[in-house]
């Protein structure tokens, strides 16, 4: 693997540094974090200049190597993140780039590259969150449609999103993995009910999905029926092998701003927590690495990320954790004040090991398909 710049990628890197220069200065306030309306314009409105620059197709039509120098440059940089539409342009657009039929990449790829729509994903359930095989949620072939019954819970952005990508359970009577289909919902369909949930941190980007006989189109179904899992398994490698690449990013930012403001409040005296905050600085220079490794190997195999992803999940969600602990060591008292920086990013680094599939499933995914480990009964 060769971690340094191609000359396409450094000419890639120049021109995008230079673009950022210029129009980041030009961009409107951040609107308010409760305002999920203001959000979904701010974000969607962002999407829509990096599409008129040339730069939306990067998510999808560009190798991952340049993926990863673009998700870096505008994280360095201080530019949006992808924002109220992560799930369209990082879990969704690119399942359906690699499932979908030229028909669904030819419908519902140009919308979300433009910033015209929001996806959401609708995956957990109350009983199934971990065990997501054992989700409960039922689709009824009915002609030429599914009719959906049951619920989906830490939908992110569902209050905001326009598509859903949704997994159902089409066979009650196949094994659990094996009946199981991935169908693309429109949010405002009949009989679906969307009840935000509020969070440790008082954000309520999270929600409750009910489906009450939904009629979902057989058109919208991506893949095979009943080959859900497979389809899903897509999803999530793109979930937990490149989509953190810009969080990877933040992180050694924030560790930099750390060690700053340790030095100016003079906690930097204590050599306990310089060790700490160096140990940080090597475990996220590793997981950069890492990133990269993952990055190349998804080159190599068709852009689809590897169980390497899981590795990278596993660690990071726990060095997360790890930072914004370090953080709450550098503010002190001051961080019992959620107006403080960093406070709220503790709290949310709590979900981390969670998210994305849990650390005991990601150690299963290394134990059993790296490491060869038998199967746990």
């Amino acid at each position: 693997m060769d971690l340094c710049d191609t000359p396409e990628e450094a000419e890639f890197r120049a021109r995008l540094g230079e673009w950022l220069a210029e129009v980041l200065p030009t961009l409107p306030a951040r609107p308010a974090p409760d305002d999920w309306p203001g959000r979904r314009a701010y974000d969607l409105g962002w999407q829509r200049m990096l599409h008129d620059a040339g730069y939306a197709g990067v998510h999808w039509d560009a190798s991952p190597t340049l993926r990863m120098v673009f998700l870096e440059e505008t994280e360095k940089a201080g530019a949006p993140y992808v924002g109220a539409n992560f799930v369209g342009l990082l879990h969704a657009g690119p399942t359906i780039a690699a499932e979908g039929t030229a028909g669904q990449r030819a419908r519902w790829l140009p919308p979300i590259l433009r910033g015209e729509q929001v996806w959401c994903q609708g995956f957990s359930e109350p009983d199934a969150g971990s065990d997501l095989a054992s989700l409960r949620t039922r689709a009824r072939r009915d002609g030429d449609a599914y009719v959906v019954t049951g619920s989906k819970i830490w939908t992110s952005h569902a209050e905001v999103a326009d598509w859903c990508e949704l997994l159902v359970r089409t066979d009650p009577d196949a094994p659990r993995h094996r009946g199981l289909t991935w169908l693309a919902l429109r949010m405002d369909a009949d009989g679906v009910t969307v009840r935000p949930l509020r969070t440790l941190a008082g954000s309520a980007e999270f929600a409750e999905v009910f489906l009450d006989e939904v009629r979902v189109p057989v058109a919208d179904r991506v893949g095979e029926e009943n080959d859900g899992w497979r389809v899903t398994m897509v999803t999530l490698s793109f979930e937990r092998g490149t989509a953190f690449v810009g969080e990877v990013v933040a992180c050694r930012r924030v560790l930099g701003e750390l060690a700053r403001t340790a030095r100016r409040n003079g906690r930097w005296d204590d050599p306990a927590l310089r060790r700490r905050l160096g140990r940080l600085d090597a475990e996220f220079r590793a997981l950069w690495r890492l990133t990269q490794w993952n990055v190349s190997e998804a080159e190599a195999s068709g852009g689809v990320p590897g169980v390497g992803g899981s590795v990278f999940k596993l660690r990071y969600s726990h060095a997360r954790q790890e930072l914004y602990d370090a953080a709450a060591e550098v503010l002190g008292a001051d961080a019992l004040d959620l107006d403080r920086p960093w406070v709220l990013d503790r709290l949310s680094a709590l979900s981390y090991t969670i998210a994305a599939g849990t650390s005991q499933i990601q150690r299963t995914i290394v134990a059993e398909r790296i490491l060869g480990l038998p199967r746990g009964r």
